[in-house]
């Protein structure tokens, strides 16, 4: 099986309560959330998790983001969060994100080689920019400062 940093990796989440507004749907903030939930967990399955990222002296803050609504999720609905990794250097990472509503069977954590593959009807997508700095908010390559994760994603997206 490849690594899920080559194609999409899926996480399940059901739509809480506390999610949603007044009109019944989703509140639209919620989304960048979960893209960023999905990103969380997309480098997590490829062994890196971003506490020990940001111990070795790394972050990656968001510089773009872009999101498209398409149809509301409601609440208790059961969604994937499907996140790719769209383009990588040694100082940028981007991200590629959909919102899909699933069924209870396509309910749990996957990885598709490609998007026509993912289950369910997508409601939004999205992406994240971001660039790698220091702690002091300066540039930092990747292959300098966590050479390992520099690798792994080189070998991965190349």
């Amino acid at each position: 099986m490849s690594s899920p940093l080559s194609g999409w990796f899926t996480h399940p989440l059901r739509v809480r309560y506390q999610e949603t507004d007044q009109m019944g749907v989703v509140f639209h903030t919620n989304y960048l959330n979960w893209f960023e939930i999905g990103r969380t967990e997309l480098i997590r399955s490829a062994g890196f998790d971003y506490k020990s990222i940001e111990q070795s002296g790394l972050l990656l803050p968001v510089i773009d983001l872009h999101c498209h609504y398409a149809m509301p999720a409601r609440y208790d609905d059961t969604l994937l969060i499907c996140t790719r990794i769209s383009d990588f250097s040694s100082v940028r990472l981007s991200f590629e994100s959909e919102i899909r509503k699933v069924d209870e069977a396509s309910f749990k954590p996957a990885f598709y080689m490609r998007q026509e593959m993912l289950p369910g009807e997508r409601l939004v997508t999205g992406g994240t920019k971001h660039v790698w700095v220091n702690k002091e908010w300066r540039p930092m390559r990747l292959d300098k400062g966590l050479p390992a994760l520099y690798d792994l994603m080189r070998q991965i997206t190349s």
